[in-house]
C-alpha cells in the first residue's frame, strides 16, 4: 500500500476517533459539573473519609445508595418519597469521596455509618436500603440496633437473590467508557441492562424522565466502590443472621424486578422478626410507577412507634 493510501486512512481513522473521545470528554465533564452542582462534605472516621450529601428538613433519615450509585444518586432515588424529611445519603466504601479501608466489609461499612451520625449528632434514624445498600444497612441494624428506629429495605440484595454472588474475575474491568458507548450509542440496551426496566413495560414520560436521571447519575463511575459490591459486600449478606434482627423492618420488593429477587426478599422477611413485606405488582428495580405507594407504606411504616419489646405481626 502507498504510504499516501496509509495516511489518508490513519487519518480517516483518527477524525472520528477523536471525535468520539472529544464527546466522551465532554459528557463526563457535565456529569463532573452535576456532582459539583451538589453539596457534599466529608467527615473524618476511623475508617478513613466518608462523604455525605443531604436535602430537607424534618426527621432524619439515612439512605444507603446502591451499586454504580454515590450520594448524589442516593439523593435521586428517594426524591420522589419523601418532602417532609431531612435525608441524609453517605457514599458507601469507594464511591466518590468516600475511602476505601483495608480489608473493608459491610460491618465496617455500618460503623462508619454509626461515626457518620456521631457526627452529625443524630442519636437514632430512620434508615433505607436501597438494592446494593442493603447489605450494610442491615448490618447497621445488626451492630447498632439502638441507632435505628424503623429499618426499610427497597429491591434489596438479600440472601439467595441472583444478585448475593461474587462476580466473575472479567468483571473487573474499566467500564465507564463501555458504559457510556452503551448509553450513548445503544440506550435502548443500556435501559436494559443497567436500569434492568422488565421487557415490555410500557414507560409514562415519567418514568423516562426517572430512567435517564438513574443512568446519567452513574458517571463518572466509581470502581473501586464497584469490585467492592460485586467481589465482597453482595455476596457476604448470604451468612447475615436476619433473625438476629431486633428492629421494626419493611422490605419492599417488585415482582417483576429484573435485577434482584422478590422471592428473596419475600423468604429474608420471613426470617426476620415481626417483619412487614410489602409485595408490589410491577415497576421493575427502580420501582417505576410505584412512588405513590412507596411513599404512603413508607409515611405509614415510619409512624409507627418502635416496639421491641414484642414482635409485631408480619403482613
Amino acid at each position: 500500500m502507498k504510504p499516501s493510501l496509509l495516511a489518508a486512512l490513519g487519518a480517516g481513522l483518527a477524525v472520528p476517533t477523536f471525535g468520539l473521545l472529544f464527546r466522551y470528554r465532554r459528557d463526563m465533564n457535565v456529569a463532573r459539573a452535576r456532582l459539583a452542582a451538589v453539596d457534599r462534605r466529608v467527615v473524618s472516621t476511623e475508617w478513613g473519609a466518608v462523604e455525605y450529601a443531604e436535602r430537607g428538613d424534618g426527621d432524619p433519615v439515612l439512605v444507603v445508595h446502591g451499586i454504580l450509585q454515590n450520594c448524589v444518586s442516593g439523593l435521586l432515588s428517594v426524591r420522589d418519597l419523601f418532602t417532609d424529611r431531612r435525608v441524609i445519603t453517605p457514599s458507601r466504601f469507594g464511591y466518590l469521596g468516600s475511602s476505601m479501608p483495608p480489608n473493608a466489609t459491610p460491618a465496617t461499612q455500618a460503623d462508619a455509618f454509626a461515626a457518620l451520625l456521631d457526627t452529625l449528632n443524630i442519636d437514632q434514624i430512620d434508615v433505607i436500603g436501597v438494592s446494593a445498600g442493603a447489605t450494610s444497612a442491615l448490618q447497621l441494624a445488626l451492630r447498632h440496633p439502638r441507632r435505628v428506629k424503623h429499618l426499610a429495605v427497597l429491591v434489596g440484595n438479600l440472601p439467595g437473590s441472583p444478585t448475593a454472588v461474587v462476580q466473575p474475575s472479567w468483571a473487573k474491568f474499566q467500564r465507564q467508557f463501555v458504559m457510556w458507548a452503551l448509553r450513548t450509542f445503544a440506550p435502548a440496551t443500556m435501559v436494559r441492562m443497567v436500569a434492568a426496566v422488565p421487557k415490555g413495560f410500557t414507560m409514562t414520560s415519567d418514568d423516562g424522565r426517572i430512567v435517564k436521571e438513574f443512568i446519567d447519575s452513574l458517571f463518572p463511575m466509581s470502581a473501586a466502590g464497584f469490585i467492592f459490591d460485586a467481589f465482597i459486600s453482595n455476596a457476604d449478606v448470604n451468612d447475615y443472621n436476619l433473625e438476629a434482627i431486633s428492629v421494626p423492618t419493611l422490605i419492599a420488593h417488585t415482582k417483576d424486578d429484573q435485577l434482584a429477587s422478590h422471592e428473596a426478599s419475600k423468604r429474608a422477611a420471613q426470617r426476620i422478626p415481626g417483619a412487614k413485606f410489602v409485595s408490589l405488582e410491577s415497576g421493575g428495580h427502580l420501582i417505576l410507577g410505584q412512588h405513590k405507594r412507596g411513599r404512603d407504606e413508607l409515611a405509614k411504616f415510619f409512624a409507627e412507634m418502635p416496639d421491641r419489646s414484642v414482635a409485631r405481626v408480619a403482613s
